[in-house]
């Protein structure tokens, strides 16, 4: 079991509605919770199907990266995932590439 981290923005209430079923909302849009990879991926699954024009950034625990944590983006934003020497940091768009997908 690990911690995990979901923050949405403009997600539909139906969508925030399950959210609030699995995890708790500290903030508005912001879910946190403690559960085995497996069902984080369910939840993410299900963040995916119901996300519709909003976005959301999933953040969960992992020995593997250096920066100790691991993240997943959905649904258009300026922050954008990138890639340096092999560590995962986000990159922040001017306006006019607004709109870009992040993975």
């Amino acid at each position: 079991m690990a911690m995990l981290v979901i923050v949405v923005e403009n997600a539909p209430p139906r969508l925030r509605g399950r959210l609030a079923v699995w995890l708790l909302e500290v903030r508005a849009g912001v879910y946190v919770g403690d559960y085995s990879s497996r069902v984080r991926e369910m939840i993410w699954q299900q963040v995916r199907e119901g996300l519709e024009d909003g976005n959301a950034v999933l953040a969960w625990p992992s020995s593997a990266e250096d920066s100790g944590f691991r993240f997943e983006t959905l649904g258009a934003n300026r922050r954008i995932p990138c890639e340096m020497d092999g560590v995962r940091l986000v990159s922040f768009c001017p306006e006019a590439e607004e709109g870009v997908r992040g993975s």
